[in-house]
This record gives C-alpha cells, sequence and structure tokens, in this order.
C-alpha cells in the first residue's frame, strides 16, 4: 500500500484524493547539504523546512547519527512516530541514508516523505506526489537509485533561473534574492502543513500556489 493511496471519489468531491496507508512510523526526510555555507542556498530547501517543523512540534533535539549518515529528530504526532532526517552525506549521496534509515527503522517507501527543491517548479509553487522522475535533482536521483520511485515527494519550486544562461548548479547553490526571502517562510509553513497532514493519515497530491 503506497503512501498516497487513491480513494474513490468523483472528480468534484472535496474529499482528498489520496490518504497515508496504515503507517504507523512515518520517516520524513529533508534535502540539503551541511554546511554553514550552504546553510541559505536554494538547494537546502529541504533542510529549511525540516527546521522549521523540528522547532514546531516537540521533537528531541537533533543528534548526529554517523552511521546513518545524517542529522535526526524524534516525535510524536497523534498517535504517529514521526523521524526527521536531514542527510549530511551531501545532496549527491542522499540515497545512502535513506537506504540506512529505512533499513534500521524498518521503514519503507510507503511511509517515507521527501522534502525537496525542484528547479522545473516555479518559486511559490509546491507540489505532492508519489514517484516520478529525478527532474535532474541529484539528491532525488540518489534515493531513487537506492529505494526505487514510489514514495512520497514535497516538491518546493525555485524556479525559474533568473539568468537562463547561467549553469542549474550554479542557480541552486545561491542564496534566495531578497524578495523571495520575504516569501519563504509563508512557503515554508505551507509545506509543514502538508507534512501535518501526512502524519495525521490524508496527504492530498495536489499543488499549492504561496501567496
Amino acid at each position: 500500500m503506497g503512501l498516497f493511496d487513491r480513494k474513490r471519489t468523483t472528480f468534484d468531491s472535496v474529499a482528498p484524493l489520496y490518504t497515508v496507508g496504515n503507517v504507523k512510523t512515518i520517516l520524513i526526510i529533508g534535502l540539503g547539504n551541511p554546511g554553514a555555507e550552504y546553510a541559505g542556498n536554494r538547494h537546502n530547501l529541504g533542510f529549511l523546512v525540516l527546521d522549521k517543523y523540528h522547532s514546531s512540534h516537540d521533537f528531541s533535539g537533533w543528534v548526529t547519527k554517523k552511521d546513518l549518515g545524517c542529522e535526526l529528530a524524534t516525535g510524536q504526532i497523534g498517535s504517529t512516530r514521526v523521524l526527521l532526517a536531514k542527510p549530511t552525506t551531501f545532496m549527491n549521496n542522499s540515497g545512502e541514508s535513506a537506504q540506512k534509515l529505512q533499513k534500521f527503522y524498518r521503514v519503507y517507501n510507503p511511509g517515507t516523505v521527501v522534502v525537496h527543491d525542484e528547479l522545473d517548479i516555479d518559486f511559490r509553487t509546491i507540489r505532492t506526489r508519489t514517484g516520478g522522475g529525478s527532474a535532474g535533482h541529484n539528491g532525488i536521483k540518489s534515493i531513487t537509485d537506492q529505494l526505487g520511485e514510489d514514495y512520497g515527494r514535497v516538491r518546493i519550486g525555485i524556479g525559474p533561473k533568473t539568468n537562463a544562461k547561467m549553469d542549474s548548479a550554479d542557480f541552486v547553490l545561491q542564496d534566495f534574492s531578497t524578495e523571495q526571502q520575504e516569501l519563504l517562510p509563508k512557503l515554508i509553513n505551507e509545506a509543514c502543513s502538508l507534512l501535518d497532514e501526512a502524519t495525521t493519515g490524508i496527504l492530498p497530491e495536489h499543488t499549492v500556489t504561496v501567496d
């Protein structure tokens, strides 16, 4: 049973299209690069969301787990045990940590959500789904190589590039613009709301635009 299991509903129903299966533990992985020099980068948006989510709930402090290649915090939201993980393997090897976490905690793809930036989605926009390609995101490619495609994703837009000729790797490793930083807290809060839905049993597959 996948994380986003389609309910039988009419097209115009207000009910969410997807519900989380009978998952008692959820693993939420935020993607980014460790180190102060990367902290404000667009590519660290997954870390920024997890930091906010961590501070908004009663989680344990962040603990460095060298054997699992991550910073880890644990907590209980309702009846669901929630594991927050920020891989310390650097972005391109995020799958190494994800695979170790799943194996150690016996949480597999139906109970895994990955939060990450996506250049192919415009800034202000968040999309959720299960599966799909990497869209050139090396962190997602690494995780998919290790886990397969059928895990949940919270995809937060950072595009388009301000200079079409700029190399994508350079763009994602830049900090957010001053204008974007003003809206960033709202974007992060919306992503956290989607994570709350996952932990309570419902995470709709849809698109959210933040004004």
